[in-house]
């Protein structure tokens, strides 16, 4: 586990440093070696690796990616089981590009057969950059502290201008309610965001829709519009 290697001491040799320093810079390098053979627009669709085959959540994410794929688009994943393997399987069923970035976990975490290009990361800083970019769009599912994570990244990044103004779709809005609640109530009430960062979000719980949002922002290249100057309520 090499995040674990290099987090769990918080002094080590300079020597020690530097090999962990070069693993790190390779695996971004081979992270964009992986995002260039990507030759089309993409999407990266987040949610649990908990979700099982017969559950909502799998039906409405192979439904979703399938559509993406019909379009011409290839769907990004984290390349595991649940929302990732169902998003994956159902690009490979509509004819698309299905790519998944997978992680190395001390529970393992095997990578679906769904994928035409795939790769394992050790850190999952690199992984993440991959995600993002990649993409032209974000859908999220239902998921537990993983996804959460990714979606605020996402959030933070667009919030602060490091990267365009693409598209976040929240699918489930019964499952997203609630940490939206928080958000108004809580976050905006206290000043900690800003009103227009409410307008980074777009729930839904229809496929055509959540697809529709990314494809028209898209095409009217609303994602060249220049994000909001960086905040310190980012911070």
């Amino acid at each position: 586990m090499a995040d674990r290697e290099l987090l769990d001491q918080t002094h080590q040799e300079l020597a020690e440093l530097r090999a962990h320093t070069a693993r790190i810079a390779n695996e971004f390098f081979s992270g964009f070696e992986k995002v260039e053979e990507i030759d089309r627009p993409a999407v990266s669709i987040f949610g649990s690796a908990r979700v099982r085959e017969d559950a909502d959540a799998y039906d409405d994410a192979r439904a979703t990616a399938k559509r993406f794929a019909e379009a011409g688009w290839a769907v990004v994943t984290g390349g595991g089981p649940g929302v990732m393997e169902a998003a994956n399987r159902g690009c490979k069923e509509g004819g698309g590009l299905s790519v998944g970035f997978n992680i190395e976990l001390p529970h393992e975490q095997s990578p679906n057969p769904w994928t035409d290009i795939e790769m394992t990361f050790h850190h999952f800083y690199a992984r993440k950059t991959m995600f993002v970019k990649a993409a032209e769009g974000f859908v999220v599912f239902p998921g537990g502290f993983g996804t959460a994570d990714e979606l605020f990244e996402a959030l933070t990044l667009i919030q602060t201008g490091k990267v365009l103004h693409f598209p976040v779709v929240l699918f489930d809005s019964d499952y997203w309610g609630e940490l939206l609640t928080w958000i108004r109530s809580e976050l905006l009430a206290d000043h900690m965001i800003s009103p227009e960062d409410l307008e980074l979000l777009h729930v839904t719980n229809d496929v055509d829709d959540a697809v529709t949002q990314v494809l028209e922002c898209y095409e009217r290249r609303c994602a060249t519009m220049p994000a909001a100057p960086a905040k310190a309520d980012a911070q």
